[in-house]
């Protein structure tokens, strides 16, 4: 049976603050006709701007993915797409009052949540399938990779190593479902060591951050735990690769694999598969 594209079976209306610019949004994802995709209206500026989540659109990949269309820009909305995409939820106007998608919790959980409660209406257009025929490798500079190869399912597999001893190396990996994604993505929360919150803060970022929208540890003991699960950072980079593939419409059934990666790599990784490999 062929599936068909869905959108939310009503709207989800959540309100926050930005992680990086400390600005309050609220973002209303509403339902829309099939094959519209996925999309931002920027309703807080001059004739509402679009901005569509496709890869060719990302101008910065600085600590989190930017997309922008001209002048008009939105910040952090990879956790938002990641729910989004793994709900399946294919076509959606995504209205936003501020230039940054609210952290929450630093998870993609409210997002899930949220949709899974509204439920999703099946339209009469098919979703499009496509598959990967050949490999794709691209390596970086400081040792990490992302890759895709050809799979009989959609799986995402992620690798992450620290000098902190609290996180290490981890690796995670998931065939992507719903119900996985609930269980098993999206409740895993941004993190980072105490150094590198320092450092961004000195350079402007991290205005809306706390230690309720994530997780941070010092060399040797997380200092805001409980973990949510035991290898949470390699999950929660999990969640970024997955928000950042979605901008990969309709993304091709394939595993898909990063270790020591972030968006910029990600987003490398998006725009060959857009291109076809």
């Amino acid at each position: 049976m062929v599936d068909k594209r869905k959108t939310p079976a009503d709207e989800v209306v959540i309100a926050g603050r930005g992680l990086h610019t400390g600005e309050v949004a609220e973002v209303r994802i509403r339902p829309v006709a099939p094959g519209e995709g996925r999309f931002f209206v920027r309703m807080d500026l001059p004739d509402a701007p679009v901005i569509r989540a496709r890869a060719t659109f990302v101008a910065d990949t600085t600590r989190s993915t930017t997309l922008a269309n001209g002048d008009t820009k939105i910040r952090t909305p990879e956790h938002l797409l990641a729910a989004l995409a793994m709900m399946d939820v294919d076509d959606a106007r995504i209205e936003l009052t501020g230039p940054e998608v609210p952290i929450l919790d630093g998870s993609a959980l409210p997002w899930a949540e949220a949709l899974a409660r509204v439920g999703l209406s099946a339209a009469y257009a098919p979703r499009l399938e496509t598959t990967l025929e050949a490999p794709i490798w691209i390596p970086s500079m400081e040792g990490g990779f992302v890759a895709a190869v050809p799979s009989p399912e959609l799986r995402f597999s992620c690798g992450i190593a620290f000098d902190a001893a609290p996180i290490g190396e981890q690796w995670f990996s998931f065939v992507a479902s719903p119900e996985r994604f609930l269980r098993d993505i999206a409740p895993a929360r941004t993190f980072g060591t105490l150094a590198d919150v320092e450092m961004m803060r000195a350079r402007g970022l991290l205005a809306g951050a706390n230690l309720d929208v994530g997780i941070v540890c010092d060399q040797t003991r997380w200092l805001n735990g409980p973990l949510r699960f035991p290898e949470e950072p390699a999950r929660h980079k999990l969640l970024d690769f997955v928000g950042d593939l979605s901008l990969v419409d309709p993304l091709p059934r394939a595993h898909y694999l990063a270790f020591k990666a972030g968006h910029a790599l990600h987003v490398r990784l998006a725009r060959r598969l857009l291109e076809g490999g």
